[in-house]
C-alpha cells in the first residue's frame, strides 16, 4: 500500500510540476537554470561513484541501530553493507544536486543529518571543500563504515557524530552561530520532522537553506513538509519530490514551486 501510494504522489508530482520555464519567481528560474538542472561532470565524482559501487559489493554483516522510521525496503537488525548501499544511499542524480546547491550557497558550515555509509557526506566535503563540514549518524556500526568511506576519498576532516537525532541535533544547533546548509535525511516520521525543523528557526537567517528528505516518503512526512510550507518564517520552498527546499529570503513574496527533476 505504501509504495501505491508514492508512485500516485509521484505521478501527480510529475504532470503538475514545472521546467523552468514555467517559473516566474527570478530567484527560482535563476536556481533551476544554472544548479538544478546544471548536470556537467565534476572532477571529484568519479572516484566518489567507484566507492560507491564498492560498498554496494561489500559482503560484511554489520548491526543496525535505527533510531528513526526505518527503512521502506528492509527494516531487519543485521543486514549487509552492500545491501544498505543499494537501499539507503541517496542515488546519484540526488546526492549531486545536494552538493550543487551546497556549492552554489556556499554556507560556512554545513549540517547533515543522517550519514549513512557517508557518500553523500562525501559529496558534500569535496563540493565545498572550505565549509566546515558536520554529519550526524545514529548507528555507531553504519557511521564506522562511512568514516571508512570518507577517509578514502580524501575527506577525514569532516565531522562525524554518532548518537539519537533527538539529542544530538539540538546540542550541534545550539553551538552554532548560524544555520548556513542543512540536510536532514533522517526518522522519517512526521513529529521528529517538526521538531528538527522548529529547532533549527531561531538560528536561520535570509541565506539559510533547509533540505528536506523523503517528503513523500509517508502521510505523516507529507503533512510534515505541508507545515514546514505554511509557517510565517518560509518564505520559499521548491518540491523536486524526492527533497524539499526551504528558504528564508527577507523581501521574498511567499510562494511555493513544484519542479521537475
Amino acid at each position: 500500500m505504501a509504495n501505491y501510494r508514492f508512485f500516485l504522489d509521484y505521478l501527480v508530482h510529475k504532470f503538475s510540476a514545472k521546467t523552468r520555464h514555467g517559473v516566474h519567481s527570478p530567484f527560482v528560474y535563476k536556481l533551476i537554470d544554472e544548479v538544478i538542472y546544471d548536470f556537467s561532470a565534476q572532477p571529484y565524482e568519479d572516484e566518489i561513484e567507484r566507492k560507491r559501487l564498492a560498498l554496494k559489493k561489500d559482503t560484511r554483516i554489520i548491526t543496525v541501530t535505527d533510531y528513526g522510521a526505518g527503512s521502506m525496503l528492509n527494516n531487519g537488525k543485521q543486514k549487509a553493507v552492500g545491501t544498505i548501499a543499494r537501499n539507503a544511499l541517496k542515488p546519484k542524480r540526488i546526492a549531486q544536486l545536494i552538493a550543487r546547491l551546497a556549492h552554489h550557497f556556499a554556507p560556512s558550515t554545513i549540517i547533515e543529518l543522517g550519514t549513512c555509509l557517508g557518500i553523500t557526506t562525501a559529496y558534500l566535503a569535496k563540493a565545498n571543500p572550505d565549509a566546515s563540514l558536520i554529519t550526524v549518524e545514529g548507528c555507531p556500526q553504519t557511521a564506522a563504515i562511512a568514516q571508512q568511506t570518507l577517509d578514502a576519498l580524501g575527506a577525514s576532516h569532516v565531522q562525524l557524530k554518532i548518537g539519537n537525532f533527538d539529542t544530538l541535533l539540538p546540542q550541534l544547533i545550539q553551538e552554532q552561530e548560524k544555520i548556513d546548509f542543512l540536510f536532514l535525511d533522517g526518522n522519517h516520521r512526521k513529529d521528529a520532522t517538526l521538531n528538527y525543523f522548529y529547532h533549527c528557526l531561531p538560528k536561520t537567517h535570509p541565506q539559510s537553506v533547509l533540505i528536506f528528505d523523503d517528503i513523500y516518503w509517508s502521510k505523516g512526512m507529507k503533512e510534515a513538509w505541508q507545515e514546514i510550507k505554511n509557517h510565517p518564517q518560509v518564505s520559499l520552498t521548491i518540491d523536486l519530490f524526492f527533497i524539499g527546499l526551504v528558504f528564508f529570503r527577507t523581501g521574498q513574496e511567499k510562494e511555493h514551486f513544484k519542479v521537475k527533476y
